[in-house]
């Protein structure tokens, strides 16, 4: 297997010993854009980020230049800032220090740095970023983000990057007859059709079909109730030859409360694979089909993963793909329907995000759009506090968590919590004061506890056209009662995790209030929802009923005490799948936690009606809304909360995830089960991390790349006693709960590290 680690051995000098070279630093970007020339940066002072090469271990010292033109970037001339040489290790949110940079204006940097011993690195290329309206006095809400025409037809966003059309040709295109083309551009992407036509007279009529879905050798023309792309447009070919955009049909965005708008210098796109051109060929012919896929900013080389499971392998490229292809709005949105940013559907997206593209951006003016622009789930909110957390781990951004921590303390819906310790939206506390507090706008009983997505009709009715067929939905049966177990885990959840943002921001009494909450919220919870006699979790207070979501999601959040992890972990086995493409991301949090890896392998794998590979036994190219139209009528094709393997796979499978802000220290904690061999390259802020795994009954083969400064800790299961690490034995720093039993770790410094594991 060819693994992704081949490219990196290349570059590294040697596993144990010195550099000789100090190369300049990469990867420059400025407020977290990789590329601030197709963007405007409306912070006066602007933080500045790059890559420290791998086989120098360590920064000791940084200088950076800024400059008003390329030309005066250097030590004796550079007009704007000369940093000197800063003795720190920082190579991520270093604040400009310079003379005031001005609005609406362009300027150039680039840094040179030192490792520890003291090599001397060249200077990185120089980089331009470009300055916009530093007052946002006038903005709709905080962290908004405008078009700017920074020259005639040349649009970039406030502070973050933009959209752009890559231009895609067919994969087939049939033989025209007298009366019809067919083409396939292999993958669905949401976009434009153009194509250049010749014909011998003016006024030719032609009908031009776009779809997501093909019958036969046809684009599928009946979506039914589903929002599968379709379209159909009537042209008129002028004479001569022309290069043509096809004109799609404007779409209808009423009813939808936060729905974003294309800007106005984009043409209307639709998601669609096949195309199919009906009219009278033998007066005109056609060439250079060309998709126009509408694609955020996206690098293709930034992840890469193999293994031996060929299906795995296929899940997670389509969930790369999608996370390529679905945010071409420029916020993390539910996908071409409503093209509304949704809580849940956000933090999923953004994660799997995370675990594709070193991509951030997006990420943080989505938590300031929805932290202004709630939607109606109860659930939902709390998802606000889980993606600020996310975000700060992968960039250390503390700006954010201070300038929107009293919003996240709303979101954490402490304001509902009731004498038992418990928070209800069913006694009394959800009010419309309460709701607008939360910048939702919409009627109090519009806000309610969600549990899983789509829910099915009220008993004795047919389901609608939004709705599973199922009773109870994609909920497995979950029985509401005033305190729902579901929303109450989100709570925990929320709690722990504004304890640690307090504890970022100094807020000492917050801190220590928000510890106490959680403990005595668990201890509420396990004794209001946890049967001891079956082992497992109830719905709510009033219900013996027992579903797989009051017993994944408090088992994601590590609520679950050490001595019940199996009994629950077996009873969340004995469910399946019997949640939603939603729920599966917490399912398999779940079945990771308790160290299921296995169980979880085999459900990202399945071919059932509930998979991933349904998806692409439909024909969809992205992730979907729903497992299939069974359980969604109204279902799309190009939903991202349906990536979890994405983040899944990294986050879990391969067990690599931040201990510490920015990836400063990271911990690998591989779950293969049977898996024999993977690899993966994962992109984080200070640079590619790979992983390749041989995975044998009597011994672990691993190779390891931890980038430049920063540091990894290698978590290998207890059963392993003789370790060596580049050639050499070596003892654990120490042994840590991990997963249901016990891990020992072992410290990684930056470079390329060969590990060997047996018992």
């Amino acid at each position: 297997m060819k693994t992704v680690l081949s490219l990196v051995c290349l570059l590294v000098v040697t596993v144990t010993g010195h550099a000789q070279y100090l190369p300049a630093p990469s990867g420059l970007a400025v407020e977290f854009l990789r590329s601030p020339d197709a963007a405007v940066i409306t912070d006066a002072t602007p933080e500045f980020s790059w890559l420290f090469a791998q086989n120098a271990v360590q920064q000791s010292a940084y200088r950076i230049l800024v400059a008003t033109s390329p030309h005066l970037l250097t030590e004796q001339r550079a007009d704007c800032w000369d940093s000197g040489i800063v003795k720190r290790s920082a190579s991520v949110n270093v604040s400009y220090a310079g003379s005031p940079l001005k609005a609406n204006s362009s300027y150039w940097w680039q840094v040179k740095v030192w490792s520890q011993s003291q090599l001397e690195s060249p200077y990185s290329p120089a980089q331009q970023f470009n300055t916009g309206q530093f007052d946002r006095s006038g903005l709709d809400y905080p962290g908004q983000s405008r078009w700017v025409e920074l020259a005639t037809d040349q649009w970039v966003s406030e502070d973050k990057q933009c959209a752009t059309f890559s231009r895609v040709t067919p994969v087939f295109v049939s033989d025209p007859n007298q009366r019809r083309l067919f083409a396939d551009f292999g993958k669905s992407a949401i976009g434009i059709l153009e194509f250049t036509a010749t014909s011998k007279q003016e006024d030719v009529p032609i009908t031009v079909h776009l779809g997501e879905r093909k019958k036969g050798h046809s684009v599928h023309k009946k979506p039914g109730r589903s929002n599968i792309g379709y379209d159909r447009v009537d042209m008129r070919l002028k004479k001569g030859t022309h290069r043509y955009v096809v004109k799609i049909t404007e779409r209808d965005i009423k009813g939808y409360l936060h729905t974003q708008k294309l800007a106005p210098h984009y043409p209307e796109v639709m998601p669609f694979r096949y195309i199919e051109i009906l009219g009278d060929f033998q007066s005109f012919r056609l060439s250079e089909l060309t998709q126009g896929a509408l694609f955020y900013y996206f690098d293709e080389g930034a992840a890469d993963f193999e293994c031996s499971n060929a299906k795995l392998k296929v899940v997670w490229d389509l969930c790369k793909y999608t996370q390529k292809s679905t945010p071409f709005l420029g916020v993390y949105a539910d996908g071409n329907r409503e093209r509304m940013p949704y809580e849940a559907d956000a933090y999923i997206q953004q994660m799997s995000h995370f675990s594709v593209d070193r991509e951030y951006s997006i990420s943080r003016y989505t938590i300031n759009f929805l932290l202004d622009h709630a939607s109606w789930p109860t659930e939902w909110q709390m998802h606000m506090v889980m993606m600020a957390w996310a975000y700060y781990m992968q960039t250390g951004d503390e700006h954010l968590l201070k300038t929107r921590y009293e919003d996240l303390k709303r979101k954490s819906l402490i304001a509902l919590t009731d004498d038992n310790g418990l928070i209800s939206t069913r006694t009394g506390k959800k009010t419309e004061a309460f709701l607008r507090s939360l910048n939702f706008p919409g009627r109090v009983t519009q806000f309610r506890d969600i549990v899983d997505w789509p829910q099915g009709p009220p008993k004795g009715r047919k389901a609608a056209g939004n709705q599973s067929p199922l009773a109870g939905g994609e909920t497995d049966g979950f029985v509401y009662t005033d305190y729902n177990a579901v929303v109450n885990a989100f709570h925990h959840r929320s709690l722990v995790l504004m304890g640690r943002i307090a504890k970022v921001l100094g807020k000492k009494e917050d801190h220590a209030f928000f510890v106490e909450r959680a403990k005595a919220h668990r201890a509420a919870y396990l004794s209001i929802f946890f049967d001891r006699d079956t082992g497992r979790f109830k719905d709510g207070d009033a219900t013996d009923h027992a579903s797989l979501h009051a017993n994944m999601f408090p088992m994601a959040f590590g609520m679950v005490p050490e001595a019940h992890i199996k009994t629950v972990a077996e009873f969340i086995k004995s469910r399946g799948m019997a949640c939603s493409v939603y729920g599966s991301q917490y399912l398999l949090e779940a079945l990771y936690h308790a160290g299921e890896a296995d169980h979880a392998l085999a459900l990202m794998t399945s071919d059932s009606k509930r998979s991933w590979l349904n998806m692409i036994r439909v024909g969809s190219s992205m992730t979907t809304e729903a497992w299939d139209e069974y359980y969604k009528p109204n279902l799309t094709w190009n939903h991202a909360w349906g990536s979890a393997p994405a983040n899944i796979t990294a986050r879990k499978l391969m067990g690599i995830e931040p201990v510490e802000a920015t990836f400063s220290r990271f911990r690998i904690s591989p779950q293969p089960g049977k898996l024999e061999k993977a690899s993966i390259k994962l992109p984080c802020i200070r640079g590619a991390i790979t992983c390749e795994l041989l995975n044998k009954t009597d011994q672990w083969r691993l190779t390891v790349s931890v980038p430049g400064n920063s540091q990894a800790e290698i978590w290998l299961p207890a059963r392993f006693n003789r370790v060596r690490i580049n050639g050499e034995n070596v003892t654990p720093i120490r042994k840590t709960p991990f997963a249901g039993s016990t891990r020992k770790v072992y410290p990684l410094k930056s470079g390329l590290h060969s590990i060997l594991a047996q018992p």
